[in-house]
Formats: structure tokens, sequence, C-alpha cells
């Protein structure tokens, strides 16, 4: 099982009890952001944590690794047909993620297609704990590393590559209505990936 496997499986069993990430924060002893940053792929728990959060939700640690997708040894799809998935309020900000290998369990890379729209609340900055290679497929976007002054302006066919942990966001470049992206996260190094 993989990190996005694992985040989505502990989103769906907590809404499932109908918790909200506030209510399994406080059962588990953890704080809301450490909650939200695991439900959104963000970090990779340990399992003395994982463990915690089982308990919180009344399941066995076991329960969390269970995958309801099968032992597919490869999948086939297209970028508008994936699992689409809410993301740190992805669609306050006018992007839909739509995982493209959901079928696929114990995969190495999480490929997703994004797409941005014009008129939403600009992102903050944010970083993950996985390395990530991102296409532009179409539209043209700014992508900022850091800050707000290093950024690069890519077109259809533009790339970047982001070691793990580098604060980075991606906005429309103006006057363009949206954008669509190809974004491939890889493993968490000494995760519970499976």
């Amino acid at each position: 099982m993989n990190l996005l496997e694992l985040s989505q499986t502990i989103r769906r069993l907590r809404q499932e009890r109908g918790l909200t990430v506030e209510q399994l924060a406080q059962r588990s002893g953890f704080s809301k952001g450490f909650i939200s940053q695991v439900e959104n792929f963000r970090l990779s728990p340990s399992l003395k944590a994982l463990n915690r959060i089982a308990e919180a939700l009344g399941v066995e640690l076991k329960t969390l690794f269970e995958s309801e997708s099968g032992k597919a040894q490869y999948v086939f799809g297209t970028t508008d047909d994936g699992l689409e998935l809410q993301r740190d309020n992805s669609a306050e900000h006018g992007m839909r993620y739509l995982a493209l290998a959901g079928g696929l369990s114990g995969r190495r890379l999480d490929p997703f297609a994004v797409e941005y729209r014009a008129g939403a609340t600009p992102r903050d900055f944010l970083a993950h704990e996985t390395e990530e290679f991102f296409v532009l497929i179409s539209g043209r976007v700014r992508f900022y590393v850091y800050g707000d002054a290093t950024f690069q302006e890519l077109g259809p066919g533009g790339t970047v590559y982001l070691k793990a942990n580098i604060p980075h966001r991606v906005e429309l470049f103006p006057g363009v209505p949206e954008a669509k992206a190809l974004i491939v996260y890889s493993e968490v190094e000494g995760s519970v990936n499976g």
C-alpha cells in the first residue's frame, strides 16, 4: 500500500464514522493539522502514529493497510477518468485532482491529472515529503518555488522536477482561464508503502 491509499483509507474510515478532522485529532491525541497532512498525503506517519489513529477510528492497525483495489499489475485510463480526490481544499483554489492509477495497489509512483481554473482563491506555498515531477499539458502557468520572487512561466510541455520538502505553488498565467498538468509523486522514502 502506498501513501495515497493509506491517506484515503484513513479519510474514508473517518467519514464513515461521521467524524470531522478535528474530532479524529482529539480522539487520537494529534493536532488537526497533523491529521489533515496525513489525509492529504503530505507526510508519512510512523507506525506508532498510525496505531493511535486506528485506535481512534475503532479499527485494528491492519485495517489501515487493507486495499479495496485488488491485485492488478497494470491499469489503463485517460487523464480525464481518474478518481477525483479532495486535497488541501483544492476546490476552493480552483483545482481538481484526479488520481490516475487508483486501481493499482502497491505502486511506487502516484500520478495525477490536475486541472486549474481561474477566479479561485490563490493557494499558499506547500511542501511535501515526496519528490514531484510536473508536466504542463495545456494552458499557461507560473510555477513558483520557495517564494514569489522565484518562478518560471510554463507553456504546454513545460516541466519541473522537485526534490522533497521544497515549498512551491502553481498559478494560472494572467488572462488564462484554465490549465491542465500531469503530476507524478514518488514514494516516500522509509514510508509504510508496500
